[in-house]
């Protein structure tokens, strides 16, 4: 019996060692229905448990950062590249480096250095209002600071990180002067004051209270398909435009993924990443998000795809959150509130 006793105590921390070590704890900002049945394969798949906290970006870097090494996370997953560049400067992310990885993700849509990875693709479109609206009027984002659309135009605040993105994205491709050309004309076209998210913007088109407006399009995809009637009706009563197509393409952000610099499983949230790259994991993503495959050869949804094909921005997505600060001083001096 002392024996067995001594050969139990010499073996607990081994097996100790190793339930740990197959274990993935997720920092997330994606709501749980977004993720929840992915991981679910993967655990099935892998024997490897995942557990889940979930919250807003900010507030997710926040606690990142105050617990240090200490933080139980191994994963962060966020949306926008801000963000996640927010992560890395912030010293909260390592390096997971993989040729896998590297294959899956087009260089542009993910870190040089390999501290995060995009999973999906969101572009940044113009919905316009079918009734009130001739498509060939549109052309392109600067386009929208013309005299033609002055008191037409919705958008949400300057504080958010999608707007900030693409402003980032203009710095980037246009320059300061230009940019701050742009923002004058632009925000002097609003219709209202910012507010509201972008579903808002969508329904203040569909209700006549402005003609066109800014958002992410799997926004317009959720509410096509959402349960709720009304939302499919102002859905209904908008279309969505491709800008800058004759230009450097259409503004695109990620929503992506980056291990965590105190985490205590690395290997196993790298092999997490990997997972969610795999054709079937991106096609049951994009499904399910209405949001483009980030991993090349993998076809959108049939929504998506009635959209039509476009041209997209090729700018490395770090630019954005590289430019961040730039943009809102910039927005700031345009006075979009």
């Amino acid at each position: 019996m002392i024996r067995i006793l001594t050969l139990l105590a010499m073996l607990l921390p081994a097996l100790v060692a190793c339930s740990k070590s197959e274990t993935v704890n997720i920092y997330s900002a994606r709501q749980e229905s977004l993720i929840k049945p992915l991981l679910d394969r993967f655990t099935s798949e892998t024997g490897i448990e995942v557990n889940l906290v979930t919250g807003a970006g900010d507030a997710l870097l926040a606690r990142l950062s105050s617990e240090g090494r200490n933080s139980p996370a191994d994963l962060l997953l966020t949306s926008d590249a801000g963000n996640l560049y927010r992560a890395q400067e912030a010293g909260v992310l390592q390096p997971a480096i993989s040729a896998e990885l590297e294959a899956a993700v087009p260089e542009h849509l993910r870190s040089p250095e390999g501290y995060w990875y995009g999973l999906s693709l969101r572009a940044r479109v113009i919905v316009y209002a079918r009734d009130r609206v001739n498509p060939d009027q549109l052309s392109s984002y600067q386009a929208l600071a013309e005299p033609q659309w002055e008191g037409r135009i919705c958008v949400r605040s300057s504080a958010n990180i999608y707007n900030q993105s693409l402003v980032a994205g203009m710095l980037a491709s246009e320059g300061v002067e230009a940019t701050d050309q742009w923002l004058q004309g632009f925000v002097g076209n609003f219709a209202r004051p910012p507010q509201g998210g972008d579903r808002d913007q969508i329904k203040a088109v569909a209700a006549g209270q402005c003609d066109v407006a800014l958002v992410n399009s799997y926004y317009l995809g959720a509410m096509l398909q959402s349960p709720e009637p009304e939302e499919r009706a102002a859905a209904t009563r908008v279309e969505l435009f491709w800008p800058n197509q004759e230009g450097r393409g259409t503004h695109v952000n990620i929503s992506g993924a980056g291990v965590t610099q105190a985490a205590k499983h690395p290997e196993q949230a790298r092999r997490l990443i990997e997972f969610l790259l795999r054709e079937e994991s991106q096609r049951w993503y994009a499904e399910s998000n209405n949001e483009y495959p980030v991993r090349p050869g993998v076809a959108p949804s049939e929504l998506l795809l009635s959209w039509g094909s476009f041209k997209a921005d090729m700018i490395n997505v770090s630019e954005l959150g590289r430019l961040n600060a730039a943009a809102v001083m910039a927005m700031d001096r345009a006075n979009w509130k």
